[in-house]
């Protein structure tokens, strides 16, 4: 997964920014989240307050992911006291590379901008007192907004932004890592063909691009032309012209990195998937891309029972115990309680996982109950039994995330549930934990999350679905119907 270079531009709309190298005073959270933030703001002047070290030192010790953070933040202003004095500004573009970052990366046209360490004691209004490092943060900003330079404040603290706002500094997010959540890539789209091109598509097995092209081109309102790309292995649904109820569905076809020219037929497995068919248009796209094994990586968005999780441990059922393509079954979820944590689990690690894991046990449960269970072990265990026999077995394992790191995973299907509460660069970690032969697949509901410091557009799996939603070996699909139950889909819509 590709990481941004650089920040977004967040002053250039502004005359008396545009042009002029920016002074970026950064909030620690900025570095907790991203700690390679030092270097996005291509030849701009980065400014970290005093108080932004003694924060990172008091996170340093943490064993979670802000830990790593600050220390690697740490590291990075450790490397660069050996190029000069950090309280003048040191230029970054003379760090080494190492095996962990690699500084040419980040420049921007050839251009580094410069870190420097502000010990100051700014002077600051009545109203942003000496007792919080966040007003001193924000108090040199000010300092240099006052001295006439063009400083921007950035921040994930939305508190903070508004105190700085309500100053009259230039206040930003930090957008980098950031998607549109909006626009998100749902994996597939509409388009209305003449009704001979989906009797071709089904008759020949395949169909050339090039036969709607004509038809994926829309006129805009001053005349222009404006062309929608089908991309690797996105879906397209396709209505005949004539015949409202003449309908195909086909996937651009893709090779192991890169799409090729033909879109194939999509009709579903025949049978039952474990048990289980699709109910709807997007289960069907979706248990395409799980049974497909030259795709390594399949992401699935979708709200509270829409299917997700249950298509992707069926999928992984049917692979691993009746297929046998696959040596095990690996299913991990994040640790990220929903409200107030009920605190110490008493027990073992597979008792204390045992709360953690139980929506996966429901859906195994059903799984198991129905037709699929069958052939795995006799009728006359009960469901509980069975699922024990083959965690037993060591066909099936259920673990969290924590103990992710340094692992390699090889010749698995992999599922990640609750997606949505990992960071990007947690997902980062654990898609490049995949070893050889292992089909990896992250679920989530972009509406649900537990992670106070993540949202729609800056957490892990919106980012992963966006940057790589045109890769040969990568598919996605957004699931859009509850088939959970009735009053699970009235809730869906009117909650």
């Amino acid at each position: 997964m590709p990481e941004t270079t650089k920040a977004e531009a967040p002053v250039a709309e502004d005359p008396n920014y545009e042009g002029k190298i920016k002074h970026f005073v950064l909030d620690t959270n900025v570095l907790l989240h991203n700690p390679n933030a030092l270097f996005v703001f291509e030849d701009n002047h980065v400014v970290i307050p005093y108080p932004v070290i003694e924060e990172l030192d008091t996170m340093k010790r943490r064993e979670d992911d802000i830990g790593r953070s600050a220390r690697q933040c740490i590291r990075h202003l450790d490397r660069l006291r050996f190029l000069g004095k950090l309280t003048e500004g040191v230029s970054w573009g003379g760090l080494p590379a190492t095996q962990e970052f690699n500084p040419s990366s980040f420049l921007a046209n050839g251009q580094a901008g410069t870190i420097r360490v502000d010990v100051t004691d700014p002077a600051r209004p009545a109203a942003i007192g000496k007792d919080m490092p966040d007003n001193h943060i924000i108090a040199v900003a000010y300092a240099l907004k006052l001295a006439g330079e063009p400083a921007v404040f950035v921040s994930k603290d939305l508190s903070a932004r508004i105190k700085s706002d309500a100053l009259g500094i230039k206040t930003e997010d930090f957008e980098n890592q950031k998607v549109d959540a909006d626009h998100l890539y749902t994996g597939y789209f509409d388009l209305t063909v003449p009704g001979q091109i989906i009797d071709d598509l089904y008759h020949d097995k395949e169909l050339d691009i090039t036969r709607l092209e004509k038809h994926l081109q829309t006129e805009n309102a001053d005349g222009s032309i404006n062309k929608r790309d089908i991309l690797a292995n996105q879906f397209v649904i396709l209505h005949d012209e004539s015949d409202e109820n003449h309908t195909g569905m086909a996937r651009r076809l893709a090779g192991r990195l890169a799409e090729t020219d033909s879109i194939i037929p999509i009709t579903g497995p025949r049978k039952p998937v474990y048990g289980i068919m699709a109910r709807n248009v997007q289960q069907t796209m979706a248990l395409d891309l799980l049974l497909d094994d030259e795709i390594r990586l399949v992401t699935l968005l979708g709200a509270a029972g829409t299917g997700k999780t249950l298509l992707a441990i069926a999928a992984g059922m049917a692979k691993v115990f009746l297929d046998e393509r696959f040596e095990k079954l690996l299913v991990a979820r994040p640790i990220m309680p929903m409200g107030r944590d009920i605190g110490y689990l008493p027990g073992d690690k597979d008792e204390k996982l045992f709360a953690w894991m139980q929506p996966i046990f429901d859906n195994l449960s059903y799984l198991i109950s129905t037709r699929g269970g069958q052939h795995e072990v006799a009728d006359s265990h009960s469901t509980e039994q069975r699922i024990e026999q083959l965690m037993a077995g060591g066909k099936l394992v259920l673990e969290p995330l924590t103990y992710i790191r340094g692992r390699s995973i090889p010749h698995q299907f992999m599922i990640v549930d609750e997606a949505q509460n990992l960071t990007p660069h947690e997902v980062k970690t654990i898609i490049s934990r995949v070893g050889e032969g292992t089909k990896i697949v992250l679920t989530g509901d972009i509406g649900q999350i537990d992670n106070p410091y993540l949202d729609k557009s800056s957490n892990g799996l919106s980012y992963a679905v966006e940057q790589m939603k045109n890769v040969g070996i990568v598919g996605h699909v957004t699931l859009a119907k509850s088939e959970r139950s009735e009053l699970a889909s009235l809730a869906s819509k009117l909650l």
